[in-house]
């Protein structure tokens, strides 16, 4: 028996979304990622389903280097709003750098990734649609992880790190 992908019918697409969603709620991004495939396989420019399919990607980030990060922003970069694009464009870093944070990757190095966000979040803020304010909530939400750690462990210096104070610590 030749194994071949079945596509779906295009009638079945608001259901088979819904299943994505379900998925990811149950923390199950693989099943919402072949859900998501299903539907661009017959929709290509399908926009729920390629943030859907971005999200489940960036959901599988575990801080290891294997992780698709390149993939999630190629998603992301494909949907048609300008301020989408920012806006997931700024989760895939603040997602990169909290899966790399619970790998035990020291906060030093994350704080570009953060600062990658926060800037993507800043260009969609000036282009949200109005009443929305995700990106605000993200960017306060990357200056909350900032400081949940001493300033120590956001800068680095070669050999040794930086105190608050501002003299060096070795």
């Amino acid at each position: 028996m030749a194994l071949k992908l079945k596509p779906i019918s295009l009638d079945a697409i608001d259901a088979a979304l819904s299943k994505a969603e379900l998925y990811r709620t149950l923390h199950e991004p693989q099943e919402a990622e072949s859900i998501c495939r299903d539907v661009l396989a017959v929709q290509p420019e399908h926009q729920l389903a390629r943030r859907l399919l971005g999200l489940a990607i960036t959901d599988q980030f575990t801080g290891a280097p294997a992780d698709r990060y390149s993939e999630a922003e190629k998603v992301f970069q494909q949907l048609t709003s300008p301020y989408e694009r920012l806006y997931y464009a700024g989760l895939v870093q603040e997602r990169r750098a909290k899966a790399q944070l619970r790998a035990g990757r020291p906060p030093y190095t994350l704080r570009v990734l953060l600062e990658e966000a926060m800037r993507c979040y800043e260009e969609a803020e000036q282009i949200r649609p109005l009443g929305n304010d995700e990106a605000t909530l993200r960017w306060n939400r990357c200056v909350r992880l900032i400081e949940a750690y001493e300033h120590g462990d956001w800068v680095r210096e070669v050999g040794h790190f930086e105190m608050g104070d501002g003299a060096p610590s070795r």
